[in-house]
């Protein structure tokens, strides 16, 4: 077996993470310079770039995943990944209007250990920013690449419409939780991996790596549903179990309260309330889920599906170390704890 030497070995994904943000982020800022002057404020704050007086501060911006992935996408097909920057920059806009939307969908408080932007610009302000995102990232993109991106953010808006849905109803399914989940986070991230093999002009390379996202962004949602119930605030910046407060249909807790156990059964008396849950009856929710089974469902799923993403990025005969790079960020998810 050969070595790879230091121009082909995988770099750490604390430096390939760095690499992205060094490339994507002027644009980012340079692209949202194209908002109006009130959207760009709360653009400004929700990226953690300015403070909600609009001074200048160095605030956690996420882990910015997706513009990575996009990059590394279009060096594993063997073009060159600066040309992916544009959609690198789409799909950070979009992701981040989700994210606008979903706190005030949701009532999140905080996010990226900072107060909601909707708390701090209001609800409705919120929501103009995120729209104003929204259409700021086609203007990053060639026709294909916003066709492609547009299915995705359909996907994507399609599986958040299933989630809202799953708040008034009790008979919800795990298959229904997972095709959910599959638009909800999994879309946005196969339309990534896609935008970045489409720098190739490989259709076939675009059609696996849209695979290998799916499975990897469904591996993601299913570590995001762990960390809502069971993630240390100080990591996450959200409350503990946030999810469950919120009575969240999220993939564990559904399959605990299909588990047909006394666990998922006393779990579902609980779900069912309007009252909000006190700490005792959090925490009690929380060994509901683990006893039903759960927890231990969801973090076998999140192993097998990047297990499968694997196989399909395999299937391409990437470029080697852009594709070692995109499977420790894949297996990173397995592992995060935030």
């Amino acid at each position: 077996m050969t070595t790879m030497d230091s121009r082909t070995a995988a770099r750490p994904v604390a430096d390939v993470l760095a690499w992205s943000k060094s490339l994507v982020d002027p644009a980012l800022r340079v692209a949202a310079e194209g908002l109006p002057d009130a959207m760009r404020r709360i653009a400004g704050y929700h990226f953690g770039w300015e403070d909600a007086q609009g001074e200048p501060v160095a605030a956690d911006g996420g882990k910015a995943l997706r513009p990575a992935i996009v990059l590394l996408c279009a060096e594993a097909t063997g073009a060159d990944p600066v040309a992916a920057v544009p959609a690198a920059v789409a799909v950070e806009l979009v992701h981040n209007f989700s994210l606008l939307h979903d706190d005030v969908m949701d009532g999140d408080t905080t996010r990226r250990h900072r107060p909601t932007a909707w708390t701090v610009f209001g609800t409705g302000a919120a929501v103009l920013a995120g729209d104003a995102l929204l259409s700021l990232a086609f203007e990053q993109l060639t026709p294909e690449g916003a066709k492609l991106l547009s299915q995705g953010v359909l996907d994507l808006l399609e599986g958040q419409a299933a989630d809202l849905d799953f708040e008034q109803r009790d008979d919800v399914t795990p298959g229904e939780c997972v095709r959910m989940a599959t638009g909800k986070t999994a879309a946005l991230i196969a339309a990534s991996c896609e935008l970045g093999a489409l720098q190739s002009g490989r259709a076939d390379a675009v059609e696996r790596f849209g695979e290998f996202g799916r499975a990897v962004g469904l591996a993601f949602q299913h570590v995001d549903d762990l960390l809502g119930i069971w993630g240390d605030p100080a990591e996450t910046g959200k409350p503990v179990f946030s999810d469950l407060q919120n009575r969240k249909k999220s993939l564990p807790v559904v399959t605990a309260l299909s588990s047909g156990t006394a666990a998922g059964a006393e779990l579902a008396s609980l779900y069912s309330g309007r009252d909000p849950l006190d700490d005792v009856e959090l925490a009690r929710a929380a060994t509901l889920v683990d006893e039903a089974g759960g927890r231990q469902w969801s973090q076998a799923q999140a192993s097998a599906l990047v297990a499968k993403g694997l196989r399909e990025l395999a299937a391409v005969n990437p470029v080697p170390r852009p594709a070692a790079e995109l499977a420790a960020l894949a297996r990173l998810i397995t592992t995060r704890t935030h």
